[in-house]
């Protein structure tokens, strides 16, 4: 069902914004650092019907990036088979987002169009490199070309590479062909395992380094497990194995979370119980509990009584 990968979509970028300026950077061709303020705006719209009611239209992403000059964005999500209808859908959504912020001066309108591109994540003969919008207008014609990021033609190296993050929950399209080997052939089954136990580790790889945070990664493996199981839905041992494997792996990055949360508050309280004793230097507290210099002092000056003050 498209709703549940446009909602993967959605989910993904309203809760993990900062994934979204790799692919911006791929898509346009821009050199974000991922430093940038992003602001999103309402994604519904509401067009006028003129002697019908209002027609309500909910786009996948309207924001913008503050770069060295801000920037409005428009990315949809799609699954389905180029029509020429999604064109059309595209078009509605920019003008009423040019039109929702146009500004009027001295009965002069000035409307600024969004960046717009399409995410497809089945890719078919029919699905071009990219689309066009070509506006004829009394003063003269205006063309300009919307990009198509097509998920499935990117490895998991060059996503990993390229910090393409918010394409992993989506990165199981690329397999979609295979779902009836895969679920007849154990050992295709397990080759298909081990390339998930091996974006698992290098998800792990990136928390640790600090390019993502446990949130992120709790996120793209949740999404992840969302979209294997509506994508498999008639492959029970695709389901069950590559699905229950992302579950497991939500299971355990849940545990280790609550797991270092107590880790922590237990330092803390020994930390406390050292301060009020007083016979050792702040220093010597953080060496024997783990904790740093900074959250030792912190919890000298609360008095050593809040041990909440670094969850």
């Amino acid at each position: 069902m498209a709703n549940i990968y446009d909602g993967a979509f959605r989910t993904i970028l309203n809760d993990c914004r900062k994934l979204i300026i790799p692919v911006i950077n791929e898509i346009f061709g821009e050199t974000y650092t991922g430093e940038e303020e992003i602001l999103f705006f309402p994604n519904e719209h509401f067009l006028d019907q003129q002697d019908e009611a209002d027609k309500e239209r909910i786009t996948d992403t309207n924001f913008a990036v503050f770069g060295k000059t801000p920037k409005k964005y428009h990315v949809e999500c799609e699954s389905s088979l180029p029509d020429g209808k999604i064109m059309i859908r595209l078009f509605e959504y920019d003008a009423q987002i040019a039109l929702d912020e146009g500004e009027v001066t001295e009965e002069t309108l000035t409307v600024t169009f969004p960046n717009t591109a399409v995410l497809y994540l089945r890719t078919y003969k029919k699905t071009p490199d990219k689309m066009k919008y070509v506006i004829v207008t009394p003063g003269g014609t205006v063309q300009y070309d919307v990009p198509i990021m097509k998920v499935q033609t990117y490895s998991l190296d060059y996503i990993f590479e390229k910090g393409l993050l918010m394409l992993i929950p989506f990165y199981i399209f690329s397999h979609e062909k295979s779902f009836p080997e895969y679920n007849s052939n154990e050992q295709k089954l397990e080759e298909l395992k081990a390339e998930y136990r091996g974006i698992l580790e290098r998800l792990d790889e990136q928390e640790q380094q600090g390019v993502i945070g446990a949130f992120d990664k709790r996120t793209i493996i949740e999404l992840s497990g969302d979209v294997i199981k509506e994508i498999a839905q008639k492959y029970e041992n695709v389901q069950k194995g590559v699905g229950d494997m992302m579950g497991g792996a939500l299971i355990e990055t849940e545990a280790r979370t609550i797991l270092n949360k107590g880790i922590s508050t237990a330092n803390r309280e020994t930390a406390s119980r050292m301060l009020k004793r007083g016979k050792l230097t702040i220093q010597e507290i953080a060496e024997y509990t783990g904790l740093s210099v900074e959250e030792v002092e912190l919890l000298a000056h609360s008095g050593g009584e809040s041990m909440n003050i670094f969850s």
